[in-house]
């Protein structure tokens, strides 16, 4: 096959500076899922704590290198910065030369790592051969070890995308927009089956090479980390509603890793799209963000957050207390005898606190202290729980009360500076004390914290 001549009109610090800024609103960056040691002989390893300014969970921050190989399109989506009607400079990568950028940022500790995307030019399977080509050159003739997540086409060949699989760490299908009515309203070149169809034989894919690991160990592996998606929050009406039950389908029907929610940003003007007033809505994607955090590791379902009388996330409060306050009914917890389940739906207990927790009580009947000392973030789960029969402070155990707790600085009880000191509350009960106490904020990841 012709491949792209590299050119001499554009020098490569040029092309990297147009296209790592073309990439930029492409979210779909996560940790690898995949832990592969040095072997000796190839450059890099791959580690499972995180990619692309995440971090791991010893708080190192690990970073990737993330650009398009071509901005190039022949698509014409209207929220899309780099459509063909779109007049910005455009570059294109050759395999060798994203190769070759890889390896020098890899060599001077800038990065752990390559996340590809692309426009598509000419096709999607001329576009797909592109990139599997620059990624068997890099682990071929480069010798690079390191996680490389890459984005698949819709609309390639099959076999362009097998092959690739058995080479990277990480494959994304990016969704585009979370119903067919949007992707045809503002993306009329793209379809919701060509999306789907790669997506499904990933996951087949991803299925057929478990059963081959289990027969032989020395097979290869196809796409370790698993499959992602990306869905653009904002530039059609959809309710969170229906975005966070297209998610849980997701996770259901393709065995997904992650489903990224990317803030619609207008960078186009078309007059097709919203105006958003008040900027990007950031807000609505953390909340769509702290929602997955449940559909994925507490055991909540997307009907139990919101329905279709109620398709809105409330802003003032995250999606675990919003639930907790609506089902009063089902606390306090007793923390000494609730089972797991139960305590990953007190808001304040994470993953790790809840299962700290189950282990700790084997042994001893836990305290507030000891809660504290486990990592339950106390502020958000006084209202929630006992220890021994009995509540931290005598707080009401009504909707409007707690959420006037957990929202307003000047009602929230507030904590002494060994995060446990407290005075009496006041017998008007205004959930304040005559001389406020400094509060101690208890830190936790994203999983804990919820």
């Amino acid at each position: 096959m012709e491949y792209l001549a590299t050119g001499n009109e554009i020098s490569l610090m040029d092309k990297l500076g147009i296209l790592t800024d073309a990439a930029k609103y492409d979210v779909a960056c996560t940790s690898s899922g995949v832990e592969r040691k040095g072997n000796g002989q190839s450059i890099g390893n791959c580690v499972a704590g995180g990619i692309c300014h995440s971090f791991s969970s010893d708080g190192r921050c690990i970073s990737l290198l993330k650009i398009l190989l071509t901005n190039e399109c022949i698509y014409d989506c209207k929220y899309c910065l780099n459509r063909c009607s779109n007049d910005v400079p455009r570059a294109t990568f050759t395999p060798e030369e994203i190769c070759t950028l890889t390896m020098e940022f890899y060599r001077r500790n800038y990065i752990e790592g390559l996340f590809l995307s692309s426009g598509i030019i000419r096709s999607p399977s001329f576009t797909m051969e592109l990139i599997y080509r620059t990624i068997w050159l890099l682990r071929n003739q480069y010798h690079f070890n390191g996680y490389v997540h890459v984005k698949t086409i819709p609309g390639a060949d099959w076999e362009l995308i097998r092959m690739t699989g058995y080479l990277a760490d990480r494959m994304s299908v990016n969704l585009e927009l979370p119903t067919a009515e949007g992707l045809r309203s503002l993306a009329p070149n793209k379809h919701r089956k060509n999306i789907l169809t790669p997506m499904r034989q990933i996951q087949n894919g991803i299925t057929e090479n478990k059963n081959e690991l289990a027969l032989y160990r020395s097979a290869p592996r196809f796409v370790g980390g698993g499959q992602s998606t990306q869905m653009i929050i904002g530039a059609t009406p959809e309710s969170d509603y229906q975005i966070l039950n297209v998610a849980e389908s997701l996770y259901q029907k393709f065995s997904l890793k992650r489903v990224f929610y990317s803030a619609f940003v207008n960078v186009t003007g078309d007059s097709a799209l919203p105006a958003l007033p008040g900027g990007p809505p950031l807000l609505r994607e953390h909340r769509l963000y702290q929602a997955d955090w449940l559909l994925r590791f507490y055991g909540f379902q997307a009907s139990e957050l919101l329905d279709e009388k109620r398709p809105y996330f409330n802003v003032m409060l995250d999606p675990k207390e919003d639930w907790a306050v609506r089902h009063l009914e089902q606390f306090p917890v007793e923390v000494n005898r609730a089972p797991l389940g139960q305590l990953l739906r007190v808001p304040g207990i994470g993953v790790k606190s809840a299962q700290r927790i189950v282990a700790a009580r084997r042994s001893t009947n836990l305290t507030f202290a000891d809660l504290k000392k486990i990592g339950v973030v106390l502020k958000r789960a006084i209202y929630f729980l006992t220890c021994n029969g009995r509540l931290m402070y005598p707080v009401k155990l009504e909707e409007d009360y707690i959420v006037r707790n957990l929202t307003d600085e000047k009602e929230r009880i507030q904590f002494g500076s060994d995060g446990m000191t407290y005075r009496q509350m006041s017998l008007f009960d205004d959930g304040s004390f005559s001389r406020p106490l400094k509060e101690v904020e208890v830190y936790q990841g994203a999983v804990g914290s919820l």
